[in-house]
Parts: structure tokens; C-alpha cells; sequence
């Protein structure tokens, strides 16, 4: 007898995932195939982009939307689930009461791979809970220029730290595998050399050679590559005079053949459509469309003419009919993988249970508290140590400056209030603590705020509101004044008051995609603000609440402390508080260097050696503030650094203990540092390389001999054919608290 089944192939869950999209693929018309390579920006019109054009993806998604998207695909004649992406990049970004947590910037600060995969986690959850599939992150790229406005969402500026955060996220985000409903796609980007731009400019020219790209910027992509992460997305920039999205070397070289990489490259926003109307490197979008397609593109994000364009290359004869096969077989992967064809993941019923949930929010102010970086302390803080005032007197507190009571700016960009999204302006002030509201709950505090300063005003670009895309054009923002009435506010709050608490920094206008800075000073009235609290004699500890470095005005030389919050996410007002009244032990460590002033770009640690000396004519080239440094409210001292062999073979591990003891009085987080340095080297390289480290808890008076452990393999360098190597020779291993050089012991050893 025989049972007769009006499955097909590809709906039976039964077959194995190559089986079932060979078949889907086999039934697909040419127009479908394309369509498949389209991701949509859902906030345009769904049924064009689901009926008309086919779409495989869309972004932008409020809740009404993905289930309307969903109804659409239904009507469709195969009935290919819809891939949902989103920029969630420090937390559910877009979603309504989502938990939004400190920058990828302030959680490098961490040092914590463990803690950011539990935020990676903790934001799948939420993220696949509310009917979406993929995120946009984490960003590999390095930060050189500080003018850039992106820096925030890097990771710093070390490829070691970079690639160790990275991958911590992207296991959080794909979890045990993608059968599991919690696990959604993460996303290397921006693959490769993005942040190496002219003057701090967004998405210019990337003036980099393939060495230097080997060298320094791939080394985090091949680990996350190598490691499984299921998705990349390409830089808006050119290298060398060719856009990445149709370098071939880059793509299919050294991704896809030298890597081995098998997984999904989606463009960045209308990467194809820039090469036709800004870069210029193609005469319409059937030439692109070709271009993208040959180079290895899977997916074309909101360039809604790379259909009619692939459509036209194939009747023009610049394409192939199964051009787009390879493509389209790797966009049905992730589907098949994902498991959307028998469950397309909507909106679950306890979605309210799990977005913005307790556990998370526990989560969100440890990574806050770890987010925090004291940069200089004379001694002031804790303020639970204050001397001067009788045991039952509050410490009166003067909270000065912009940001001390802004909720929204305090989550930084992709927060909600960061106008990516249509339809949401801001994430629930309820779910915020500013520094004010954090202060304000200390027992023993009493707290008086003035604002004391403005910012910005905006106004129209006057190349006209949108670019040539349709995309809005960010408003140019316009420095406001110093207001004297809000200064003298401010002075009279001070005047009152024992200690100042300043809250400076940057907002939303001045940070992002087309957000660079020309300049790293303070906007507005907030230098003049910190220079009257700082004549007023008083204590002064200033917060620098701010997406990257920033360079303080002279005055702040004269300020008791100084603290760099980053973007501290929703409780990091309760984190500072907590920090400043000494409720919490300072931890972080800087993931990125402080400049003393714009004209030092670039100030990343580990340059090329080979200057002639070391500053200029009129300003030193050392860092304000250096990568790896931060305070503690203890002393910890290291000593006795010494090696189990000075004599090691390439196959070898190096193994070296050194010592390390707390001094004062109170607990600490130690950081401990290892760098490495090649004496002598065939070709130029850095003077020293950040190798490994390790986070020590030390009781007050406590010491610890500390292990580390490092193979020879990693003590590497590209040579000048670019392959990287170990060269024989003599090396010296660096221990200490950061990367300043007067703060790390040495030892040396030889590489045989």
C-alpha cells in the first residue's frame, strides 16, 4: 500500500539541511532567488517588499510589524520564512522596556569575557523573544581616531582584548546552536579596516595595505571566523580604491579560502546603491548588482534596486541565471538551521517575562559597576570616608553639569532614544538611574543639582535633509554659550556644598554613524562650568559621561577625581553613586587611550616604532590617559616576575610567575597585564603587543603569586610577504598594571 504525502522536500523536518535547501532551491524562479538576497527596511512598505520583491530579510521592526510581515510571507507561493534582523547592539536597542546595557566601549572596560558573554545571553533572550532573529553585532572594528564617531561601540583599541570580547559575544548571542529558540545570529562587523579612517570621517576612505590589515585588523574577524560566528557584515569603505563590498581579495581570498569561512556576508545600509550614487565606481545598479554578486555578497541590506539591478545584469548578460544560487543556498542555511520553517519564531506569550526582567536587570548593573573607570583620585574618594564632618552629618552635595539628570543620552547610541528607530523616542524612565537619581538615594548624602550648563542646539544641514538614498542627513550641530545665570546657579549649589559631583560628556548628536567630531573638547558651556567649580575651591570630582575619550579643560588638572562612565547603561547612575560613596571597589581598566588633545590622533598604545623621539615641537605625545590604566581605592604592587625557562622553542608555552600584593586597605580587582615585545624585528612592528591578562581578587593585605601562562605561537608578527611568523630572536615579557612603561616589569627570553 502506498501513502500518498503532499510534503515537499523542503517542509520535511526529517531531511538534513543541505537536502532541504537544494530542493527549495531547485523550485525557486529567478526573481525569488534575488529577492531572497534583499533585506528590507520593514518601516517602508511590507507588501512590496514581501510580495513584489521577494525579500529574504527585513530590519527595522516594530512588534505590529513582524506579525503583519509574518501574514504577508503566508500569502507568498513557497512560503520562505522571513528572516528578522535588528541593531541590538547593547541590549535589545529598539524594543520597548528592553534592558539596555553600557556601551560595547564601557564593557570592555570590564576586561571580562565571562561577564559579556553573560550579556550576549541575556540580550538573545530577550531579542529572540520578541520575534527576532539576528543582531548586528558585536563590532570588531579597532579604534584609532578618537574624532570617529563609532568609537563607542568598539571594543577599544587592543586586537587581543578585541578578539576576546568578541568571541565571548558571539557565544552568547548563538548560545549551545541556533536549534535553540533562545539563540539568535550574531554578526562580525565591520569586516575589515572600517575604523581606519581619513581624519576621524565615517566611512571614508580606509588608506590601509593588505599587510597592515593582516597584521592588526583581521586577527579578531579569523578568530570569530574560525570560532563559528554565522554571520559578517562589510565595511562601508574602500580599500586601496576599491569598496569592500566588492573586494575579492578580502572576500573570497582570504575569508572565504583562507579561513574556510561558510557563513552569511550581509553589506552594510546600501552598500551596492553607494558604489552607483556616492563612490561612483559603477554606472547604475545592474553593473553593482553584478559586481556584488560576483564578489560573494549574500545579502544586499536596503538597496531595494539591487532587484530591478540583478534582474537587468542577467538580461544584459553580465550575469548568469544560477549566479545567485551560492547566495541564496547560504540565506536558506541560516532559515533551515534556525528551524523558522516549522517555527517562525513570533512574539512569545511571556515575552513581558522576559524583556527587561529582574535576572537581566541584576546582570545590567554588575556590567555597570564593572564599566567604571577612576581615572584620578587624590584621596577623596570613597566619600564614606570624608573626614571633616560630624558622624551624623550628611555629606552635602553639589551634582552639577548637563548629564547629571539625562536618562536618554546616558544609554548612548542604539539605545531607543538615538533616532534609528521610528517608533519608539526613548526607553522608560523608570527603568533609568541617572548620577542624580543615584546620588539622591545614598543614605547620608544631601543633595542639591543645578544644571549649570548647556550643550548643543541643531540645525538643518544646508545640503538638504535626506542624502541622496532617501536616508536622513544628521543636523549640524551648533555649540551653545556659556549661560551665566546657569553658572552662577551652579556656583551657589557649589558655595553650599562640600564636595562637587560635575557630570560632563557628549550627546546623541555628537556621536554615531556621519557623527564625527572635528574636534574632542567639551561642547558648549561645560568647560566654562568646570572651570567656576573649580575656583570655587571646593572638591571637585568630575564624571565624564561620554560614548569615547574626551579631552578635559586645563581646570580639571585641579579636580580631587575623575571618573569616565562611558554610556553606563540604564543603572549606571546607581553604579557611579555607588562608586563615588565607596560601595563598590573601582575595577575598570581602559580599553582605549585618553588624548591630551585632538592634534595627537592617532594615541592607540602599541604604534609603529620609529619616530623621531617622542613628542612634538610643542605638546608631548604621551596619552592623558594610557590603554589598561584605572585606579583603585587600594595600592597593589607587583614584584618578583621571573621565568620557569629564559630559553623557549616556537611549539613552546612561556610560563612566568610574578607577584602580587595588595597594599591598602581595601579589596581589588586586579588586572594583571602581560604584554610582549620583539627586540629585534625583520620588518616594522610594534614596540610591545598586549599577549594575555589576568583578573586577581586580593583581600586587603593580601598577596598572590600569579601564573601565566603564554604560548610562543602568539609572540608573532607579519612579515614583509605577510605571513605571520615567529622569529627567532630575543624578547622581553612586560607585567604590570597597564601599558605605560614605567609601570611594567620586564623579563627577558629567546626564542630559539
Amino acid at each position: 500500500m502506498t501513502i500518498q504525502t503532499d510534503i515537499l522536500p523542503y517542509r520535511d523536518a526529517s531531511l538534513t539541511t543541505a537536502e532541504r535547501v537544494a530542493d527549495l532551491l531547485a523550485r525557486m524562479t529567478l526573481e525569488e532567488k534575488v529577492g531572497q538576497m534583499l533585506q528590507l527596511d520593514a518601516r517602508e512598505d511590507l507588501a512590496d517588499a514581501v510580495h513584489a520583491r521577494h525579500a529574504g530579510s527585513i530590519l527595522h521592526t516594530s512588534p505590529e510589524r513582524i506579525l503583519r510581515a509574518r501574514e504577508l510571507t503566508e500569502q507568498t507561493r513557497l512560503r520562505i520564512p522571513l528572516l528578522v534582523a535588528e541593531d541590538c547592539i547593547h541590549g535589545h536597542s529598539f524594543w520597548p522596556g528592553a534592558t539596555i546595557y553600557p556601551t560595547q566601549l564601557g564593557m570592555a572596560a570590564s576586561w571580562d569575557a565571562s561577564l559579556l558573554e553573560r550579556v550576549a545571553r541575556a540580550t538573545a533572550e530577550e531579542v529572540a523573544a520578541t520575534g527576532i532573529h539576528w543582531t548586528f553585532s558585536p563590532v570588531l572594528c579597532i579604534a584609532r581616531d578618537l574624532r570617529w564617531g563609532r568609537v563607542d561601540e568598539t571594543f577599544g583599541e587592543d586586537p587581543f582584548l578585541i578578539g576576546e570580547l568578541a568571541s565571548a559575544m558571539v557565544r552568547g548571542y548563538q548560545g549551545a546552536g541556533l536549534d535553540d529558540r533562545t539563540a539568535i545570529l550574531a554578526t562580525a562587523k565591520h569586516f575589515a579596516g572600517y575604523s581606519e579612517t581619513q581624519g576621524g570621517r565615517d566611512a571614508s576612505e580606509a588608506d590601509i595595505s593588505q599587510r597592515k590589515l593582516r597584521s592588526w585588523f583581521l586577527p579578531p574577524f579569523e578568530r570569530v571566523a574560525r570560532e563559528g560566528c554565522r554571520t559578517f557584515m562589510l565595511g562601508y569603505q574602500t580599500t586601496d580604491g576599491v569598496p569592500i563590498t566588492v573586494n575579492d581579495w578580502l572576500l573570497n581570498d582570504v575569508l572565504r579560502g583562507e579561513w574556510g569561512y561558510t557563513g552569511t556576508l550581509v553589506t552594510d545600509w546600501d552598500n551596492v546603491g553607494r558604489m552607483v550614487w556616492e563612490q561612483r565606481v559603477q554606472p547604475d545598479y545592474a553593473h553593482a548588482a553584478a559586481a556584488a554578486v560576483k564578489a560573494g555578497n549574500d545579502m544586499a541590506m536596503t538597496t531595494p534596486h539591487f532587484f530591478e539591478g540583478a534582474l537587468e545584469a542577467v538580461q544584459k548578460g553580465m550575469l548568469e541565471e544560477d549566479a545567485f544560487d551560492a547566495a541564496v543556498a547560504r540565506i536558506l542555511t541560516l532559515k533551515f538551521d534556525l528551524g523558522l520553517f516549522e517555527d517562525p519564531r513570533l512574539p512569545s506569550d511571556d515575552l513581558d517575562a522576559v524583556v527587561g526582567s529582574g535576572a537581566h536587570s541584576d546582570l545590567n548593573l554588575e556590567v555597570a559597576r564593572r564599566s567604571l573607570v577612576l581615572l584620578e583620585n587624590d584621596g577623596l574618594l570613597p566619600l564614606g570616608a570624608f573626614g571633616g564632618l560630624a558622624a551624623a552629618d550628611p555629606i552635602r552635595i553639589a551634582v552639577v553639569g548637563p548629564l547629571a539628570d539625562d536618562a536618554q543620552n546616558q544609554l548612548g547610541d542604539w539605545a531607543g532614544g538615538s533616532g534609528q528607530a521610528g517608533w519608539l523616542d526613548g526607553q522608560p524612565r523608570e527603568m533609568i538611574t541617572t548620577v542624580l537619581d543615584g546620588l539622591r538615594e545614598v543614605d547620608g548624602f544631601a543633595v542639591r543639582y543645578a544644571q549649570g550648563a548647556d550643550i548643543l542646539t541643531l540645525e538643518d544641514d544646508p545640503l538638504g535633509a535626506t542624502f541622496p538614498d532617501g536616508q536622513p542627513r544628521p543636523p549640524v550641530v551648533v555649540p551653545v554659550a556659556p549661560d551665566q545665570h546657569l553658572i552662577a546657579e551652579a556656583v551657589r549649589a557649589a558655595d553650599a556644598a562640600d564636595v562637587i559631583v560635575a557630570v560632563v560628556g557628549d550627546r546623541i548628536e555628537l556621536v554615531g554613524e556621519g557623527r564625527s567630531t572635528a574636534t574632542l573638547e567639551l561642547v558648549g558651556g561645560q568647560n566654562a562650568l568646570l572651570d567656576a567649580m573649580i575656583a570655587t575651591g571646593k572638591p571637585v570630582v568630575i564624571v565624564l559621561l561620554a560614548s569615547k575619550p574626551l579631552v578635559l579643560p586645563p581646570s580639571a588638572a585641579q579636580a580631587a577625581a575623575v571618573v569616565w562612565a562611558a554610556n553606563p547603561g540604564m543603572h549606571g547612575g546607581r553604579a557611579v553613586a555607588e562608586l563615588i560613596s565607596g560601595a563598590i571597589e573601582p575595577s575598570g581598566r581602559l580599553p582605549i587611550s585618553f588624548a591630551r588633545h585632538v592634534g595627537q590622533q592617532p594615541t592607540y598604545y602599541n604604534q609603529i616604532r620609529g619616530q623621531h623621539g617622542h613628542r612634538y615641537a610643542d605638546l608631548t605625545q604621551a596619552p592623558a590617559w594610557a590603554f589598561g590604566e584605572g585606579l583603585s581605592y587600594t595600592t597593589v604592587e607587583y614584584s618578583a616576575l621571573g621565568l620557569v625557562s629564559s630559553s623557549v622553542g616556537a611549539d613552546d608555552t612561556i610560563v612566568a610567575d610574578v607577584t602580587v600584593a595588595n597594599t591598602g586597605t581595601r579589596p581589588v580587582l586586579e588586572t594583571v597585564q602581560v604584554y610582549v615585545r620583539d627586540e629585534v624585528t625583520s620588518v616594522s612592528w610594534t614596540d610591545k603587543e598586549l599577549k594575555t591578562y589576568r583578573q586577581v581578587e586580593l583581600a586587603a593585605g593580601e598577596s598572590q603569586r600569579v601564573r601565566i601562562e603564554l604560548p610562543v605561537a602568539a609572540c608573532s608578527i607579519v612579515d614583509a610577504r605577510g605571513h605571520r611568523v615567529v622569529e627567532p630572536g630575543d624578547f622581553e615579557l612586560l607585567v604590570g598594571p597597564s601599558s605605560r612603561e614605567d609601570v611594567l616589569l620586564r623579563a627577558g627570553f629567546t626564542v630559539r
